[in-house]
Formats: structure tokens, sequence, C-alpha cells
């Protein structure tokens, strides 16, 4: 019987944003290979009952609270992996001999304390997270975030180098990333994120509107859509739908103001992928450099152009998939011809999601990696 310990920074269910996402859909791949899951997650509030879905792919469940002391920004640790650190976990983890995967270079605050070195160790590394949260410090406008993000990227500078050589193997998520653990640590294996998708849908030639799509209380999220605000408002010939649950009242203020732009709550995964498949392009956008963005996946399975920029994926063959714009005036030409094309990708897309990308083959990967066969 194979067992594997997989630590999540959070509750895994409902899978609804980028790096959760590949969690989910990767206890569900590992569990439909066999793999008997003991699921760690670290979480606000302990909740009163675990879902269906994550008791039916998992042999158990453990939950942990995150620490709320504010002193922790203080200490030589990150921030993110301070809070996920407990005395409970370290138990649990000795009591069941298994390998350990990491979700996240915040989840190893554990890593220190553990004696055994019959449990091997393995990270999922979804960031580079000097990079990740250089990112958000450059994005942020409000001061106070701007300098903690700063600090946050700083302390993990040190800690990832630290640590990257402490784990038999680094699960990357992006090419980029790859290469730079590789250079370090000789230790990393390129399994691109985890989506859930299967069959790439068959769409008929016009869509009716473009969509922007995304959580908008993040802080490159909002850039994104201030740009593509921005395009929209010279082009009002064409109709943008944003599609989010989460947009304050500013950013409502400011899709009322443009008369071909509307905002349409997602709700549900059921209601994403309806507005997916009315959509003739998508406009996919990002400020920072860490990796393959999930929604990238969810849209070239669901909908039919995907207009991007250099940030969205660093894969050659996901971007041969899409229109490349590097700037704002080629994202508006790549839209006005979207708009004059008939879409007919969907067998060139099969090709290569669904015999690459499948999560069956990314999955089969990692158990021969861990249990080396």
């Amino acid at each position: 019987m194979k067992e594997l310990h997989l630590i999540s920074f959070n509750y895994p269910y409902p899978p609804s944003y980028g790096g959760i996402i590949d969690v989910y859909y990767k206890i569900k791949a590992l569990s439909e290979q066999g793999i008997k899951i003991h699921l760690h997650c670290f979480t606000d509030r302990i909740p009163e009952v675990t879902d269906r879905e994550i008791r039916e792919i998992t042999e158990n469940v453990f939950f942990y609270q995150k620490k709320k002391n504010p002193l922790l920004y203080f200490s030589g640790t990150p921030f993110a992996a301070a809070i996920r650190n407990s005395e409970q976990l370290l138990k649990n983890l000795e009591n069941i001999p298994a390998p350990i995967l990491f979700e996240g270079l915040q989840t190893t605050a554990v890593i220190q304390h553990l004696k055994s070195s019959q449990q091997p160790l393995y990270l999922r590394y979804h960031n580079n997270e000097t990079e990740y949260y250089k990112g958000l410090s450059s994005s942020e406008k409000n001061t106070f975030k701007k300098i903690i993000y700063r600090i946050e990227s700083l302390k993990y500078t040190g800690y990832q180098k630290k640590l990257l050589k402490r784990f038999k193997s680094v699960f990357c998520l992006s090419e980029k990333e790859y290469n730079e653990v590789h250079t370090y640590s000789g230790n990393a294996k390129l399994i691109h994120i985890f989506h859930g998708n299967q069959l790439v849908k068959q769409l008929d030639k016009k869509g009716k509107y473009f969509l922007f799509h995304g959580d908008l209380t993040t802080a490159d999220n909002k850039k994104a859509l201030d740009e593509t605000i921005e395009i929209f408002k010279n082009l009002p010939q064409y109709q943008l739908i944003v599609a989010s649950d989460r947009a304050s009242d500013e950013i409502k203020r400011k899709i009322d103001a443009v008369g071909n732009i509307s905002l349409s709550p997602i709700q549900t995964t059921e209601n994403l992928h309806h507005l997916l498949q009315g959509a003739h392009a998508n406009i996919l956008l990002s400020y920072q450099n860490s990796g393959t963005k999930v929604k990238l996946f969810n849209t070239l399975y669901n909908s039919r152009f995907v207009i991007i920029n250099e940030n969205i994926t660093d894969d050659p063959a996901l971007i041969s998939l899409c229109l490349y714009g590097s700037d704002k005036n080629q994202i508006r030409q790549q839209i006005i011809a979207a708009a004059e094309k008939d879409y007919d990708a969907a067998e060139n897309r099969k090709k290569i999601l669904e015999e690459r990308h499948s999560d069956q083959a990314k999955a089969e990967e990692i158990v021969s990696v861990i249990f080396n066969y």
C-alpha cells in the first residue's frame, strides 16, 4: 500500500483559485492512482465538517489553525511559513511513516523539527516566493502592504536557499522555475499545474463577447483589469464581460463608466464554463512571472481564442495555442484580429492538451518519482 502525507497551505475545497486548484486536482489524480493520501491543512478556522469531495479522495484529513501572532512579522522565517507551524502536525507526520509532499515553501516550517530521515521529503514549488512577493510589492498601491511584501520577499531569499537542497525532488510548475532549481540544487522535476479539465470543448466558429475573468482582490488582476478597461474604452464596437465574484465598489464604478463593459458574477464552476463557452476571445494578462496560470488551462479547454501577454505561460507549446501581445498596443491589435476570425482550433488543442497536459499523466510521473517505479 502506497501512502503519502500532503501538507496544504489551505483547505483545498472548493478548488476556486490557482494554487488550491493545483492541490485539489493533484490529490484527486494521485488517489485515482491508488495512493492513500494523509491530508494536512492549515486554515484560518477549523471547519466543522470535511466535504464529501475531500473525504472520498483521502485516507485522513487533519486541520491546524494558522497562528495569529503579529509578532511573527519580526521572525527571521517568512511570515507565511511562520504562521503555518504546529507541534500536532509534527506528531501526525511521525505517527505514519510515509513520504511527505509539502505544497509550497509556506508549509515547510515544520522541517526543522522532523527527526526521522526515513521519511523522504518532496516539495511542490508553487512559486519562486522571492520573485512572487517582489511582484506583489511592485503591483500594490497601499504603502504599508508594499513594505510588508518587500520584507517577505527578502526573507524568502535566504529561506529558499537553505531549504531547497533538503528535498529528494522539487516539482516545479514552469520552465523558468525548473531551470532555477535545477541550476541551484539539481533536484528539479517539471510537472505543470493540475487543472481538472479532461476534454477540449468542441465549439462553433463565433462567440458573442470578449471575456476577462479573475479574482479582483489581487493586485496583479486589478492591474490587468485596469489595462483591459483602458483598451476596451477605445474599442466601443466590442462587448467585454468581466467575470468575478470579488469586485470592489471602486472596480464596479470603473466598469459602469464604460458602456461596452459589464460585470457578471461567477458563483459556480458551471457558470464560469458557461461564460467561457459563450466568449469569442479571452483576455489573460499578468505582470507577475510565476509559471503557467491555471486560468490558461481552463480557457484553452473551455473557450475559443485566448489573448495573452508574456507572464501567462513560458511553455512554448501553450504559447503556440494563443494570440500573443507584448504590450497594450499589441494586445489591442490581437483583439481586433480575433474579432474577425472564425475559431477552428479544437483539434490542434486536443493534440497538445490531452496528450501532454492531462492530470493523469502528471500524477503517474509524481508516483514514479516518489515510489521509484
